[in-house]
């Protein structure tokens, strides 16, 4: 019997509506878990996720029949849900549209894992903006800044 087999590996970044700095400390890790959740129940595999206070990355192992836009879609949906209903935020949580999605091949996951994990010591010296167009170059996605996050300057 013949089958389906694959390696597909995305980052995925995103952001928190007008990029304000809404995820603490003191639930970041209840979020992640939350997150995990979302993308175990659809049958994907998390390998790493961490961010900042104002974003997100987590690298996934993906099925060829993952939609991505639908995953990113119900990951933000439920996490928005989530964190108001839990009342986390001083003010109503939500993501900002939009998300980055960068692949990657099986033999660079410890480098990406490593940079994820990293994310606060790797932010002391770039800012997110920087960091986005950064991935952006090194991918060469073209794109246009009206449809890029609202940056904080």
């Amino acid at each position: 019997m013949t089958g389906t087999f694959s390696q597909i590996y995305i980052q995925v970044v995103f952001a928190v509506h007008g990029r304000n700095s809404l995820i603490s400390l003191t639930w970041e890790e209840e979020l992640y878990k939350y997150i995990t959740g979302i993308i175990t129940h659809k049958g994907q595999k998390l390998i790493a996720i961490n961010g900042m206070p104002d974003h997100i990355h987590f690298l996934i192992g993906i099925k060829p029949s993952c939609c991505l836009s639908d995953l990113v879609r119900e990951i933000k949906k439920s996490s928005n849900e989530w964190i108001n209903a839990k009342g986390f935020s001083k003010t109503k949580f939500k993501w900002q549209d939009g998300y980055g999605a960068f692949s990657y091949s099986h033999s660079s996951l410890n480098t990406v894992i490593n940079y994820i994990q990293k994310q606060k010591d790797h932010h002391q010296k770039k800012t997110f903006k920087e960091e986005y167009f950064d991935f952006l170059k090194k991918f060469e996605i073209e794109f246009k800044d009206d449809y890029l996050f609202e940056w904080i300057e």
